[in-house]
């Protein structure tokens, strides 16, 4: 697999890049835009996007143009809703939800996923990385194996929402 060249830019305030955001789900997602759960993705933007610690990572091609993004922030303390699946609880139960990682359609299957998960994680001081994929993606979740993600469990988070798996990510493990 080539990493293709790219520029990768961080961001904390989501009212900057929002349209972006929207833009490259548009194109990601193009097949599936009639699905209620995708089309309430502005919400989920703005859901994470107003959270405390909220980081954002857009890969730009040569010409400037947006490909791709990854978004997260801390859980809420008390609120990390993967911890009824690890027993026992981990020693350090800080953590960053990666909530997004999205490609426009052209530019997958290039090392760019794994670039911005890397350049959004790689400064981060929580001891774990969780995020959610869906079930009926087996490649994807593989390839969050093949980053250290482990799969700890699955949930429907909202009744018109895919079954997801919950993958947990030991940042310390990474260094």
């Amino acid at each position: 697999m080539t990493t293709a060249p790219v520029a990768l830019k961080h961001y904390t305030d989501l009212a900057e890049i929002r349209q972006t955001l929207l833009d490259v789900h548009a194109d990601a997602y193009a097949a599936r835009m009639t699905e209620p759960f995708v089309q309430r993705f502005p919400w989920f933007v703005d859901h994470w996007g107003g959270k405390p610690g909220f980081s954002c990572v857009i890969a730009y091609d040569s010409g400037g143009e947006p490909i791709g993004f990854t978004y997260g922030a801390p859980p809420e303390v008390g609120r990390e809703w993967w911890r009824e699946y690890v027993n026992p609880a981990p020693a350090d139960p800080t953590t960053f939800a990666v909530s997004e990682l999205m490609l426009k359609v052209k530019w997958r299957r290039r090392g760019l996923g794994q670039q911005l998960h890397e350049a959004l994680l790689g400064a981060r001081d929580e001891a774990l990385a969780v995020l959610t994929v869906d079930t009926k993606r087996p490649k994807l979740q593989a390839m969050y194996e093949s980053w250290g993600y482990k799969k700890v469990g699955e949930q429907q988070p909202f009744p018109d929402s895919p079954v997801y798996a919950v993958m947990v990510l030991d940042l310390h493990a990474r260094t």
